[in-house]
Formats: C-alpha cells, structure tokens, sequence
C-alpha cells in the first residue's frame, strides 16, 4: 500500500471516528428522549416538557425575530461550572430533556442580560421587588414585563436593553381606558397598549420554567422547585 493508500484511509477513518462520536453516540443517548410522565393509580398527573401551542408558540417566534436570543441565554449551569444557581436563575441545571420540543433551543451564547430558562417560574413572578438586585429575581409578571419591553430603563436603572416601543401604539382613550394600558406617562386623552406581538412575547417568557424536577438531575432547592 502506497501513502496515498495511507493518507486516504487515515481521512476516512478520522472522518467515521468523528462521525460515530460526535453524531451516533449523542443520538443513541438523546434521540429517543420523551416527556417525563409521573401517575397515581394508573392515571397520569404530571407531564413535563409540554410542547408549545398558541401563543407560547407565537411569542417564540417574536423572541426569536428580535433576536432576544443574542443577549439572553436559557441554560442554567451547574453550581460546579458556575454561580447561575446562586443568581437565582434556576433551581437546578438545565438537562437535555428541558429542550425535546424546542426546535431549535434557545440556549444563547451571551449573557449582557439575564438567564431566562426560569423567567416565568412562580418564583420569579411572585418574588418582592429589589431595585437593588442585579441578578436576582424581582416579581416579574405581564405588567412588569410588558413595561420593561416598552421603557426598560424605568424599572432597571442603567439597563443596556433596547427599548421595544414599536411593539406597543399610542393611542386615543375611546371611553374607558384599556386593561392593557402601560402606567407610562403620555398626553392627556392617550395611552399606551401593546399590539399582539408584545403580548404574545410576553406570554412566551412567562411560560419559561425549567425548575420542574426530573429524576436525571438533583434539584438544589426541591421546596421552591415543588411550588
């Protein structure tokens, strides 16, 4: 056999090594993944993931159009790898199975804002407000997020997120005022809304919730993660 005998099987060999490793193993381990299904008696009571409908799906594709996806991440790390847990971005850190219906997932590269996979968690909606919190979680409920997407420095001081405002109109106060109607000050007769986008957006970060126990993976709080 002559080199370049050699050399061409040594590029064959490097290739199918490469293909069985990074490709075939992490199919055989991951492909097959399924929800996590928990039942009593028989009947089913618990199913995590679920897959995204309505107008989680619909803010999704806003997230990703105004490539939210840039400088926020949905990855919690573990507490060996990093301090994501102790920011209160998560409960636990994020496995494979967190992702099976996302398609393709989120999980971001830069972090100029904060993680969100747990945005919509019960305990970051629910948790007092501290302005003087730079990573940890304040109560962040569809208000709150609709605010911050309209005039994010209002809520966060200094904050290098863009303002969304052509997500929102302005417009004249036709009897009673809106329900959706930003408490921003504006002209007199005139309010501020959110159009469709904004609200489905908002519905999309406020489904994120990642805290959900799984058996593959240790939770580092369970009391709040039950919750």
């Amino acid at each position: 056999m002559n080199r370049s005998n050699y050399l061409l099987t040594g590029i064959v060999g490097s290739f199918a090594l490469s293909l069985f490793a990074l490709v075939l193993v992490p199919q055989a381990q991951l492909g097959g993944l399924q929800p996590q299904f928990q039942d009593d008696e028989g009947k089913v009571v618990d199913i995590y993931p679920i897959e995204n409908r309505g107008i989680v799906a619909g803010g999704r594709a806003v997230y990703i159009s105004e490539g939210c996806v840039y400088c926020h991440s949905q990855q919690v790390r573990d507490e060996q790898n990093g301090t994501d847990i102790d920011r209160g971005w998560g409960t636990r850190r994020t496995v494979a199975r967190d992702y099976i219906f996302d398609s393709p997932p989120l999980l971001g590269s830069s972090r100029i804002g904060p993680d969100l996979a747990n945005v919509g968690s019960a305990k970051w909606r629910n948790e007092p407000a501290d302005e003087n919190a730079e990573y940890k979680p304040a109560k962040r409920d569809a208000a709150w997020q609709l605010l911050h997407l309209y005039a994010p420095n209002t809520i966060i001081h200094n904050s290098k997120m863009p303002a969304y405002r052509y997500l929102f109109e302005k417009r004249k106060i036709s009897g009673q005022r809106s329900d959706d109607a930003l408490n921003v000050a504006v002209e007199d007769g005139y309010e501020i809304v959110p159009k469709p986008e904004a609200k489905e957006l908002v519905g999309y970060l406020l489904s994120l919730d990642k805290s959900h126990p799984l058996k593959e993976v240790k939770t580092a709080t369970p009391e709040v993660a039950a919750k």
